[in-house]
């Protein structure tokens, strides 16, 4: 069993950056993939990042790619996610899930017990 809790969250001005944090507890954690989702008021769960459990292969939402970067450092259980450039869409409850199987984690339907109960971002113009 893997417990996840986000921290970084808060307003931010637009154009600037923020980093997000996820801390992991259990065991065996370096062998779970850990990703991250947002969602806007009124609107979907949405994929943000996901990466494999050595820090490779990093994976990207369509609507983040090329100002988001997704990082992790197993020796501190913690996986962060990087934003850049941040506007007003990226205005969102961001969650944190980890999981074993990577193409669970990405969908979005990892078990509910893996994921954090989520950092807020709000973005002011």
């Amino acid at each position: 069993q893997v417990q996840v809790a986000e921290s970084g969250g808060g307003l931010v001005q637009a154009g600037s950056s923020v980093r997000l944090s996820c801390v992991a507890s259990g065991r065996t954690l370096n062998l779970y993939y850990m990703g991250w989702f947002r969602q806007a008021p009124g609107k979907e769960r949405e994929f943000v990042a996901a990466i494999d459990w050595n820090g490779h292969s990093p994976k990207y939402g369509d609507s983040v790619k090329g100002r988001v970067t997704i990082s992790r450092d197993n020796t501190k259980n913690t996986v962060f996610l990087q934003m850049n450039s941040l506007n007003g869409a990226d205005t969102a409850v961001y969650y944190c899930a980890a999981d074993r199987s990577y193409p669970r984690l990405v969908s979005g339907t990892s078990p509910p017990n893996n994921w954090g109960q989520g950092t807020q971002v709000t973005v002011s113009s």
